[in-house]
């Protein structure tokens, strides 16, 4: 019987996840399982590099919680980000990575370790990790928005991605969701699909600048879909954790009141960087910088320390889609290959 557990001792239990072994040495650490991280393990593993994911909630990050994703090269007809982050965890398991979820790191310490390892990641159950490199892929997590009791609804009425469940949720209702990139067109797209009527409320101009275009008008074609263009929520209304009403706000600053019992917030994100402290360079908006924004002399995706690297959303200047931060998981294994050599080369000499 376990009292209160905490969600690693609990997947532990219930054999989801595996005691981590703090004598082996892994060649490469990764840190979120979203499709930067995911991509990285396949090539790393595949490629004969001993891997290990650790993650403190799920596989598939934000793009995991896309209800569709319909331009991903190889796919003419969509695929629902949770199958496609699937098959991309299937197959680093079959090329032999350890993936360990739920666990989260709370520390990256520079230490030598058993192997010639030179890092070590401290979790959350202070378990330890021991690794010749890291890659960092811990993604970014949802942007909340800045209305009064808005934790009040969350987990109920509030909702940050749009699947089969919250469609099932909202059917024949009236829904409101706020947020202008792609991964918002295509929330929208789906909502429009199971509601009465989709309410989009746009802070900018338009669409155009933040959207993909086959969404733009796939959106404007959609009967039962309104955008609000320069219009902001103003507050929430509820009882208990049950949402009853938005207020919002538009451009000539008239305030409307619509009965609303789920809203979805696509309002980007920040990045998962906390935990890092102060042992990588970030920069103004804590992203992680990396190669030749650190200067001359930085390899590909690297950070300010040798061996330690940055893909993904997590990545200063990155391209915030799933095939860049896939190309990113790619590209680091290259790059890890060309670090590895010379840190062998460098402790064989010193022998």
């Amino acid at each position: 019987m376990l009292r209160c557990p905490s969600e690693p001792e609990l997947a532990r239990c219930i054999g989801l996840s595996q005691a981590i072994d703090p004598t082996k040495p892994y060649d490469l650490a990764i840190v979120g399982a979203g499709p930067a991280g995911l991509a990285a393990a396949v090539y790393g593993a595949s490629e004969g590099l001993s891997t290990i994911v650790l993650d403190c909630r799920a596989f598939g990050g934000q793009a995991g919680a896309s209800s569709r994703i319909e331009n991903y090269l190889g796919f003419p007809t969509g695929i629902t980000g949770m199958a496609l982050m699937a098959r991309a965890y299937n197959q680093a398991l079959k090329f032999g990575a350890d993936i360990v979820i739920p666990e989260q790191v709370v520390r990256l310490r520079c230490d030598p370790g058993p192997g010639g390892t030179r890092f070590e990641l401290v979790l959350a159950d202070d378990e330890r990790v021991h690794a010749r490199s890291v890659v960092i892929a811990s993604g970014a997590r949802y942007r909340r928005l800045d209305v009064a009791n808005l934790a009040a609804f969350e987990g109920a009425s509030i909702h940050y991605w749009a699947s089969p469940l919250e469609g099932t949720l909202c059917g024949g209702q009236e829904v409101a969701l706020v947020g202008a990139g792609n991964s918002a067109g295509q929330a929208i797209v789906y909502l429009a699909t199971q509601a009465a009527k989709v309410w989009v409320l746009v802070r900018g101009r338009s669409l155009d600048a933040t959207m993909s275009r086959y969404l733009v008008e796939r959106i404007a074609a959609l009967p039962n879909v309104e955008v609000l263009l320069q219009t902001e929520v103003t507050a929430i209304e509820g009882r208990g954790n049950v949402l009853e009403a938005v207020r919002w706000r538009d451009r000539s600053g008239t305030e409307t009141r619509h009965a609303i019992r789920h809203l979805f917030l696509f309002i980007g994100a920040d990045p998962n960087t906390d935990w890092l402290q102060s042992d990588v360079t970030l920069d103004a908006k804590r992203f992680v910088l990396t190669g030749t924004h650190l200067g001359e002399g930085r390899r590909a995706l690297e950070t300010s320390r040798d061996g330690i690297f940055a893909i993904g959303d997590v990545r200063s200047g990155s391209t915030k889609r799933v095939a860049a931060a896939v190309g990113d998981g790619a590209r680091v294994v290259a790059t890890l290959h060309e670090f590895l050599a010379a840190d062998a080369a460098a402790r064989a000499a010193q022998s």
